[in-house]
């Protein structure tokens, strides 16, 4: 078996679909990135590959009468072999996983494996099979949010915080799938129309931005850590040393009858400069933490708002052919727009959870990956 083959068996250029799943359940969650989230992105890379492996292993007979030049049918690569690479992968998967997050990611690739295997083996042809593949890419969001280490949110938490993102992007492999099922004779024209108009609410959905507490917590603690406390606020200088001893013998040297208002005047002036001094630290750190946050928050608005588009321009687009002339070959072209147009969605969310530049990075890698899909098809 070829290099090349392998390649076209598991359709290898579709995986750079699957790492924006796991950092946008990670960046969702406030996971910081680090070795262990590129261990469950290997995880499952691994699980992705092995069931584009093991659906040409099922698909053989069909196939063989609807894509006789894929890799199982056409005998580059026998049809035993495409099972055994498929449970490899498996196994590589669920032990990368072991590897980077112990037992919160076996719990994530767990169910992930069992899906990509029931979707091939049994679910495809019937009702359930577009859930089981919708439902593995909401776990391939979530699994990113549950790897565990320093800075990781407890599980409950972490998932309730990647629960909006990983339904977004399940929402478009439920568009996928509805299309997918179409890729041989066409489409009525009200199925394209109906997975633009999901493609449509769930870039809206992606782009709204997020409403976070923890920002506002940040300012708060940075505005009181900028100002005095209140008994230093009372009291900015201490009364010690000359200073000290000065304002003893002005109130010593006083008359008796004047003592008491020499004594509150002279302790009321350092009380005021210092509530004045508290005062103007506090609007300096309020202002300073909201023109920080403005700033900050541009860029991710920004980034969201064209990642957004860009997944409108590649998937929608493709889709609008498909309603005008819903034929086989448009419609087929749309499911590999969507199966990569995945990756500015992806964008989308991980600005949206306030990580831009990961974003902007993968943004860059979609159309490498688009070029790559002219060589290996991803569908």
């Amino acid at each position: 078996m070829r290099l090349a083959d392998l390649a076209l068996l598991v359709r290898a250029p579709a995986a750079l679909s699957v790492p924006g799943d796991v950092i946008a359940g990670a960046v969702a969650a406030g996971r910081p990135l680090g070795a262990r989230t590129f261990g469950v992105i290997g995880s499952s890379v691994c699980l992705y590959w092995a069931g584009m492996a093991l659906n040409d292993y099922a698909d053989a007979a069909v196939d063989g009468v609807e894509r006789p030049d894929r890799p199982v049918p056409s005998g580059r690569v026998p049809r035993r072999a495409a099972l055994a690479v498929a449970g490899g992968l498996t196994a590589a998967g669920l032990g990368l996983a072991a590897v980077a997050g112990g037992r919160r990611s076996v719990c994530a690739a767990l169910p992930l494996a069992g899906l990509v295997w029931a979707y091939d083996l049994k679910l495809k042809s019937t009702a359930a099979g577009g859930f089981a593949m919708a439902g593995a890419r909401v776990l391939d969001v979530l699994a990113g949010a549950v790897v565990p280490g320093a800075g990781a949110q407890p599980a409950g938490v972490a998932l309730r915080r990647a629960a909006v993102p990983a339904a977004l992007v399940g929402a478009h492999t439920g568009t996928l799938m509805a299309l997918s099922r179409h890729e041989i004779g066409g489409a009525p024209v009200r199925v394209p129309a109906a997975t633009l108009a999901v493609s449509a609410l769930t870039a809206l959905a992606a782009a709204v931005p997020v409403a976070r507490s923890d920002s506002g917590s940040a300012a708060q603690g940075r505005l009181s850590s900028a100002a005095p406390s209140r008994p230093v606020a009372q009291f900015p200088a201490p009364l010690k040393g000359v200073g000290a001893a000065a304002r003893l013998r002005e109130l010593c040297a006083a008359p008796s009858e004047g003592l008491s208002a020499a004594a509150s005047a002279r302790l009321r002036a350092p009380a005021s400069e210092g509530l004045r001094a508290a005062a103007s630290a506090r609007l300096r750190a309020a202002l300073s933490g909201r023109s920080r946050t403005n700033s900050a928050g541009t860029l991710p608005a920004a980034v969201t708002a064209g990642a957004a588009l860009a997944y409108l321009g590649a998937y929608g687009a493709a889709q609008v052919r498909a309603v005008r002339e819903p034929s086989a070959d448009n419609v087929q072209r749309a499911v590999g727009a969507g199966i990569l147009g995945l990756m500015p969605l992806q964008a989308a969310l991980i600005a949206r959870g306030g990580s831009p530049r990961v974003a902007a990075a993968l943004g860059v890698v979609h159309p490498l990956a688009r070029r790559l899909a002219r060589r290996i098809s991803p569908t």
